[in-house]
């Protein structure tokens, strides 16, 4: 499923046209990605969390060539699914839909 996917599909549920039901998930996709970048977390209850989590330096090896690189900090946006959506995909992939 795309972007243009899902601002159908709301559209059509919610009655909105399309380029306003596409300024509502861009706003929501601005201020998660806002809100990661001030290191915030962004939890939406029965979906999942989006946070930031620090990766510290380290040493890792170029298996082509076995050469050491020296990786810097970093910082990667995490999403973690929440347990109500992790339990109503199962149950609907083992139902067959």
């Amino acid at each position: 499923m795309t972007k243009a996917d899902i601002v159908e599909q709301v559209s059509e549920a919610t009655g909105l046209t399309k380029v306003e039901t596409e300024a509502v998930v861009d706003g929501v996709i601005f201020y998660i990605k806002d809100s990661l970048r001030r290191g915030e977390r962004v939890d939406m209850r029965g979906f999942g969390s989006f946070f930031v989590k620090q990766r510290p330096p380290r040493e890792a090896r170029n298996p082509a060539t076995s050469e050491i690189v020296k990786l810097n900090e970093r910082f990667d946006p995490i999403f973690k699914v929440s347990k109500l959506l992790k339990k109503s995909v199962n149950q609907s992939l083992l139902r067959g839909f």
